[in-house]
């Protein structure tokens, strides 16, 4: 690690961050379900909060660039981000939810592309250790799933509200606490954004990150919801969810011995075709709690591998004056487009057709993920 990095308040900031997810991504379903909605809209609520994300990285990315004040904009986020939450708690009809839903996602979207881009900034010529910093929050996350599972059983998960509130306050101190690092003023080859999204190598990894995530739609939206209704615990389900993300704190952990031996686009590539075998695993063998583990260790691959190289690639293509704007890409449209469209997807799927329909439509969309991180590799010189 860098001389003078601030690895524990970004670590922090990292584990309270994912802390706040590990609660969010894999409750929420549930959360709705207890309220009295069905699968339909909850996939529709999760789509709306999921789309918050599509215009509204780009927006606090381009504000943070604009005017220079990238931290500050970003604590702002964080701190607005858990009182819009708290409006979730006291919302009592699918408009009303809906509402407070898009505005909390509006906001806490601002904040983790700006603090990519600030850590990436600390991190200077050395950004492959990103991994080391990052496996924080994948630690954050299991102990948030983890004490999930415990506590949201049955009516319990009445409390998911105010234990996502908690974690979102300690993620704003954490924003509070890092200190701003300085940016590189240079211009990546081809200048310009529009310049950099038109080469073939930057229009294949957004367009693999979006099919990526609406591989994940299932998941996000119903993978709790899948593991009770086929008679397993939610301690067993946070369970399954920290297994996944254990795995890949693994991979965040060795990001450099894997970029040192093998090219980014081959990783990308190999861990897109990974994800399409977890998806029909997990659809096809729901009464198998050894399948179900070997299929969610494969999250290593899903999430640790990709997200550890796209970040350090969109660190690579969008330099100085446009590195939030790329981070906040790589956001808006994998997580905000891709996420949208999947938990949509989902819903219906879940709704009208058969859960394992879902999985193998899920296993489809990654695998032409990775037929387009393999076209889209950087050709030979």
């Amino acid at each position: 690690m860098r001389l003078g990095v601030p690895y524990a308040r970004i670590s922090f900031f990292y584990a309270s961050y994912f802390g706040a997810i590990g609660i969010l991504a894999p409750y929420i379903g549930l959360y709705l379900r207890h309220r009295g909605f069905d699968a339909l809209a909850i996939g529709q609520l999760l789509a709306i909060l999921m789309a918050m994300r599509i215009m509204t990285p780009a927006l606090w990315g381009w504000l943070a660039d604009a005017t220079g004040r990238r931290m500050t904009l970003l604590r702002v986020a964080a701190m607005t981000a858990p009182l819009c939450f708290a409006a979730v708690a006291v919302s009592s009809d699918w408009l009303s939810l809906a509402l407070a839903l898009a505005i909390f996602g509006a906001v806490w979207s601002g904040v983790l592309p700006s603090y990519e881009a600030n850590t990436m900034n600390h991190l200077g010529d050395r950004p492959q250790t990103y991994g080391r910093l990052r496996m924080w929050g994948s630690a954050g996350f299991i102990l948030a799933v983890i004490c999930g599972g415990l506590l949201f059983s049955d009516e319990r998960i009445a409390w998911f509200p105010g234990v996502t509130f908690a974690l979102l306050v300690l993620a704003a101190v954490g924003t509070a606490l890092t200190p701003p690092a300085s940016s590189q003023h240079h211009e990546p080859d081809g200048a310009g954004l529009i310049a950099r999204l038109r080469t073939r190598e930057v229009a294949g990894l957004l367009l693999a990150a979006i099919l990526l995530q609406a591989s994940f739609g299932p998941y996000l939206a119903f993978f709790t919801i899948y593991l009770r209704d086929a008679g397993y615990s939610s301690l067993t389900a946070g369970f399954m969810w920290a297994w996944g993300t254990a795995a890949e704190i693994i991979v965040f952990a060795y990001t450099p011995r894997l970029l040192a031996r093998w090219s980014p686009h081959r990783l990308l590539t190999a861990a897109l075709a990974v994800t399409s075998v977890r998806w029909v695993l997990t659809g096809v063998f729901p009464g198998s709690l050894t399948i179900l583990l070997v299929a969610q260790t494969l999250h290593m691959a899903s999430f640790g591998v990709f997200h550890a190289v796209s970040v350090v690639l969109i660190h690579r293509y969008f330099g100085g004056t446009l590195q939030t704007r790329g981070q906040a890409l790589y956001s808006s449209l994998g997580f905000g487009v891709g996420g949208a469209l999947g938990s949509l997807w989902a819903g219906y799927a879940w709704e009208f057709g058969e859960p394992a329909h879902a999985w193998i439509f899920a296993a489809l969309v990654a695998m032409a993920a990775a037929i387009v991180a393999r076209v889209s590799a950087p050709r030979p010189v």
